[in-house]
């Protein structure tokens, strides 16, 4: 399904619900495909990368891969070592998506996840709309449970400003609007406390080069083999906030990410290099794309001091993403 709105245009699949093509103008006035993706359906199905992808229930990490609910454990897969990772196996990214609206410059698509899916309590209904303004593509997120369950939407586009096939994004320049972090364990799990960013390669609030920092060592960084942390968004209360801002000088383009939600995961393609042949025969590897995901921070039902992702029965989540393209 095409979408588009002067000169933005965006291809969106059934399949994961994903962002297949995103074509933003760079300074010259050309169009940029920007995010990474495949031509074939069978490579979405065969891929565990998540490419533009919905992500649900859950996104982000579940420590031992169960969680405590109204006093019941639910005991979910292990897809990310010991732990739970995006929804599972059988995520939403997995799933295929009814098309239930398209116009010109919107689509909306909706989901029905049966109770105990992935092992996940209560029946759950999900629509996501994509739109495309002038300047932006802006996805909203609705959802609806007859019984408490978690519930931690976001999307998985990997994000490359020189376009989808311009290789390292290592020269592109990234800030974010946060002055903390959640600090995790060796398999990337929250251990509970929320760091200062200060004095760490994670102290992104000025814009910097992304390779300056990609290859500290700082424990974290080796870790994760680059950067893939939750960062705290500064001044948090459920108004949209700016979260990040990332520019290339090659392209020109920028896209500043603003956000309702408390999080925002920034990731550099650390595990990419084993995908199929992208778009047009691209060939993707280590660290040619960027996530900024945001969410509510991962492992939150392990942590009271984080915030809540429990969607009550008969309660509405409802958040906002907007992803902002300008030039530079």
């Amino acid at each position: 399904m095409k979408i588009s709105k002067g000169k933005m245009s965006s291809e969106i699949i059934n399949y994961g619900g994903a962002v297949r093509t995103l074509l933003v103008p760079d300074r010259d006035g050309n169009p940029v495909d920007v995010v990474l993706g495949f031509d074939r359906i069978k490579d979405y199905e065969d891929h565990g990368d998540h490419f533009g992808a919905l992500i649900g229930r859950f996104g982000n990490r579940i420590g031992g891969a169960a969680f405590e609910l109204n006093g019941k454990t639910y005991e979910l897969t292990a897809n990310d070592g010991r732990n739970h990772l995006h929804g599972g196996p059988g995520g939403f990214d997995r799933q295929d998506w009814e098309t239930v609206s398209l116009t010109e410059d919107s689509v909306t698509l909706k989901l029905f996840s049966p109770d105990g899916q992935e092992n996940y309590p209560g029946n759950m209904t999900v629509k996501v709309t994509y739109t495309l303004t002038e300047d932006s593509l802006i996805i909203d997120y609705h959802a609806e449970s007859d019984a408490d369950t978690l519930c931690n939407l976001t999307n998985h586009s990997y994000f490359n400003l020189n376009g989808h096939d311009g290789g390292s994004i290592r020269d592109h320049y990234v800030k974010l609007n946060a002055d903390h972090y959640t600090d995790a364990d060796a398999e990337l799990i929250p251990t509970g406390v929320i760091a200062s960013v200060a004095g760490t390669p994670l102290d992104l609030r000025e814009l910097t080069r992304i390779g300056d920092g990609i290859d500290d060592s700082f424990e974290m960084m080796q870790n994760a083999g680059g950067y893939d942390f939750n960062f705290v968004i500064n001044d948090h209360d459920g108004s949209m906030k700016k979260a990040a801002e990332v520019c290339s000088e090659k392209s020109g383009i920028r896209v500043e990410v603003f956000t309702d939600l408390p999080g925002i995961q920034f990731y550099t393609g650390n595990f990419l290099g084993n995908t199929p042949v992208g778009k047009g025969g691209a060939v993707y590897k280590k660290q040619d794309a960027f996530c900024l995901e945001t969410q509510v921070f991962p492992d939150a039902p392990h942590h009271e001091n984080f915030p809540s992702a429990v969607l009550k029965a008969g309660e509405e989540y409802r958040t906002r993403t907007i992803y902002r393209f300008s030039t530079i």
